[in-house]
């Protein structure tokens, strides 16, 4: 005789992106990485400094001039129904408009940008590039504040491979993002010297 209590257990535990949009607005990032479940902290003040700084430059080179657009976290990407990402930063090119939704972006960005922490390194190192790779972002960056570096692996051949790698003072333009210039001095400097850019007039 069968047992009716088994009848209760999901044949898949993993979750989905309905169990996504279920889960707390506490302050964390959440994220389904192939069903499971990761969470980490609210971002440090450097941390967001540093996201800002880098949106500020891409916006710059690139949205201001209506190539694409630049969306920074919390934003879902969502690849599939298992698999759910807040990256800190991602660039979608005007003519890849069509995958952001009104409530997330369904597909997958040009460019994806982590930048790490003491929670997250390990996950954006190992697992998210992984994950990136296997869906087919065309580039991905790390951002390390403990070195003041940033580097940028291009995929190639279903894995990423490192292009390049630039840290502070230098002034680095990265591969695959004409137009950018990024002033790493600038983008790293610390939280007590940040002083906001003026547009000067006149």
């Amino acid at each position: 005789m069968s047992n009716p209590a088994l009848n209760t257990i999901p044949s898949d535990p993993r979750l989905t992106y309905e169990d996504y949009l279920e889960l707390p607005d506490d302050g964390k990032r959440y994220e389904i990485i192939e069903g499971e479940l990761h969470a980490t902290p609210a971002p440090v003040p450097r941390h967001q400094q540093i996201s800002r700084r880098i949106q500020y430059d891409l916006m710059t080179a690139l949205e201001k001039k209506g190539l694409g657009q630049v969306f920074n976290a919390p934003i879902d990407v969502l690849f599939d129904n298992r698999n759910i990402v807040q990256p800190d930063l991602v660039y979608i090119p005007a003519e890849d408009s069509s995958i952001i939704g009104d409530k997330n972006i369904e597909g997958v960005p040009y460019l994806a940008v982590e930048i790490l922490s003491q929670h997250s390194r390990r996950r954006d190192v190992l697992v998210k590039s992984r994950l990136n790779a296997r869906f087919g972002v065309p580039f991905y960056w790390i951002v390390d504040p403990d070195i003041d570096r940033i580097e940028v692996f291009q995929l190639k051949d279903d894995s990423y491979e490192p292009v390049a790698v630039a840290s502070s003072p230098q002034e680095f333009e990265p591969p695959g993002m004409d137009g950018v210039l990024l002033d790493l001095r600038e983008i790293f400097e610390q939280a007590n010297s940040e002083s906001p850019r003026i547009e000067q007039s006149g």
